[in-house]
């Protein structure tokens, strides 16, 4: 077995990707402190052409040196917008009939092994503040709560893993609906 080099990779363009057909997945980032946690969420939605990013409240915008250090130019191929306040947007989207998923520990949530995704559907995965999580009026306007299932002593992931195990299960999930 033999290591590709990145030429054999055979990946998008900037332009190829913009006009790619997109996975039906949203990102909200609700009050992300971390710029390298930031870059590295555009770079898995990226990778799984996440439709778009919302990045809410303080959370940074690009251009941002430390943001691209993690997120290595997909600030250029992912659509975002910045927008002041997560529950104004939450509210929006569900207008636009898109389910609201925050990603957080909460009574009754589903874990994400359960959570079951449906053709024809868009999604919005809000992730929260590293400390705080994901703000309880997000939690209570959102159409379910998804959580990690996690086995050892630590309470939680850090929101980039958090992005990428979530996105992935999603992405995979949709794909078998094809």
């Amino acid at each position: 077995m033999r290591k590709l080099k990145n030429s054999e990779l055979d990946r998008l363009s900037i332009e190829d990707f913009k006009t790619a057909e997109k996975t039906p997945i949203i990102i909200v980032l609700d009050n992300i402190r971390s710029l390298n946690n930031i870059g590295s969420v555009f770079r898995t939605s990226d990778a799984f052409l996440v439709e778009k990013i919302y990045l809410c409240g303080i959370t940074a915008t690009p251009p941002h040196k430390d943001i691209h250090k993690t997120a290595l130019g997909s600030t250029d191929t992912v659509a975002w917008e910045h927008v002041e306040n997560t529950i104004d947007l939450v509210e929006k989207l569900k207008s636009e009939n898109v389910t609201i998923c925050s990603i957080e520990q909460a009574e009754n949530a589903t874990m994400l092994n359960d959570f079951n995704v449906e053709n024809n559907k868009k999604y919005a995965l809000v992730f929260g503040n590293e400390v705080k999580g994901v703000a309880q009026n997000v939690i209570n306007n959102s159409d379910a709560v998804i959580e990690i299932p996690q086995y050892g002593t630590k309470h939680s992931l850090n929101i980039s893993v958090s992005c990428g195990v979530v996105v992935w299960d999603l992405f995979a999930k949709l794909q078998s609906l094809k």
